[in-house]
């Protein structure tokens, strides 16, 4: 009797209920960060109260296609693994700058749709580039991910930076009370739930904060229930040259980032990436940035966020998280439902994303863990790679007196670090030794290092 083949995890479509679990928590995790992104420029803008909820709407509606296009994939578009989209933060200062004073949201989306297809046409170089990226720095970049998202959950944990009552310690209680549930969840649950601890922890903790005033859900009322993103909403797209070079640096951080997560994520699910994968993926994200710009939203890219949780779960379906672009879809055409997971207060956030943010950073030292630091320069590229990784991160305005295209590449200390750890392993790997040195081919163990 023939034998089917067995199916690899990445490619498994788990029962109906399980996707749609799995695929919410998915939601769950990146949904703050993916309003935030139009929320600032918006803001920075002085658009009105719809305007910024058209551009909420439409965002959601885009990351869920974009979601899509990357896991499920069609033709040469898409990776095809477990990876979701949303707007990317490198990207927010240049369109600021370029709507309050290089000619409003027109010019961003004309910037953005250049873009786009800049890092459509790009991929294939970048496929190419795979060979820079070995375990070490890989390892790195997947380390410098997880350490720079920290911050961003003990912000939420805080209470959301900027808001009235930042710090309070029952922010932090609340916070530290979902933590504790998702690591109860996870070690003592059956299997199932323990996979869908973050969500647990998630509705737990909204439970908890609704009758102790953290949140309401008065804007559930106020939003419509249904909202269909047109194109060109805002006016046809204008082309200026320094919006589009601004928009240009920001497409090829975007691409450094997204290959770090990819590759993350191939790590994770024992389904290496490949340079023609890699293309591919980062094919589908130049799709999606010009999707972004005719549907009134912004360049998108591969969240690192979701990969920590993927790391987490151990669930490592592509259709969970295609499950979650459909959610996204639903969001987006119906913003009463975007309005009542608006209002999740961000202390129950932060509580999750410690473990998740937390999740990408060991990843990346159990990437490490396969490198030889004996007898030679490794441990440098490591050392330096992470420490201008997290420049930025600890001191923010550490770039403010540099040039704006400077502080687009350096402000991100994903981008930051990834570059700074292919040029040091180029350095002391690939250039020929000193003079008096061991040769590179004789040190044991260098094929994981360097090849």
């Amino acid at each position: 009797m023939a034998t089917t083949a067995p199916v690899h995890p990445v490619d498994e479509v788990p029962p109906v209920r399980q996707l749609a679990a799995f695929g919410l928590q998915h939601v769950l995790a990146m949904y703050a960060g993916a309003v935030a992104v139009p929320l600032i420029v918006g803001s920075a803008m002085k658009l009105s109260a719809a305007d910024l909820a058209y551009l909420i709407t439409a965002d959601l509606l885009v990351c869920g296609i974009a979601t899509l296009v990357q896991c499920v994939g069609f033709w040469r578009f898409g990776v095809r693994l477990p990876i979701m989209q949303g707007c990317t933060f490198a990207a927010v200062s240049p369109m600021v700058l370029i709507g309050t004073t290089g000619g409003g949201l027109p010019a961003i989306y004309g910037s953005v749709i250049v873009a786009g297809l800049a890092i459509a046409l790009l991929a294939p170089v970048f496929g190419n580039l795979l060979r820079f990226f070995p375990p070490l720095v890989t390892g790195t970049v997947i380390l410098i991910i997880g350490v720079s998202l920290l911050p961003v959950a003990g912000n939420w944990a805080a209470g959301g930076q900027g808001a009235k009552g930042f710090g309070e310690p029952k922010n932090l209680a609340l916070a530290g009370f979902v933590l504790l549930v998702v690591l109860g969840v996870q070690r003592f649950a059956p299997a199932f739930l323990s996979r869908i601890a973050v969500l647990i922890g998630i509705v737990v903790g909204l439970a908890v904060a609704v009758p102790f005033g953290f949140t309401d859900f008065g804007g559930v009322g106020d939003a419509d229930w249904l909202g269909i993103s047109t194109p060109f909403h805002f006016g046809t797209p204008t082309f200026h040259a320094s919006a589009i070079a601004s928009m240009l640096v920001v497409a090829l951080v975007t691409m450094t980032e997204t290959t770090g997560d990819l590759i993350a994520v191939g790590e994770m699910t024992d389904r290496r990436v490949e340079p023609r994968t890699l293309a591919d993926g980062l094919r589908a994200d130049g799709l999606s940035t010009v999707l972004g710009g005719v549907f009134n939203t912004f360049p998108y890219t591969a969240y690192a966020q979701n990969v920590g949780l993927v790391g987490m779960t151990r669930v490592r379906s592509r259709w969970v998280v295609a499950a979650a672009g459909g959610i996204l879809v639903l969001l987006g055409l119906l913003p009463k439902l975007g309005a009542v997971v608006a209002a999740i207060p961000a202390p129950v956030l932060g509580g999750a994303g410690l473990v998740m943010f937390g999740t990408v950073a060991a990843s990346g030292l159990k990437t490490l863990a396969q490198v030889d630091f004996k007898g030679n320069d490794n441990l440098t590229v490591v050392a330096v790679s992470v420490a201008v990784g997290m420049l930025p991160v600890g001191v923010p305005t550490v770039y403010a007196q540099f040039p704006d295209w400077f502080q687009t590449v350096m402000n991100s200390g994903i981008s930051a670090g990834c570059l700074t750890a292919i040029v040091l392993n180029l350095l002391f790997n690939h250039l020929p030794g000193k003079a008096g040195s061991p040769t590179k081919d004789a040190e044991p163990g260098e094929a994981s290092a360097t090849a």
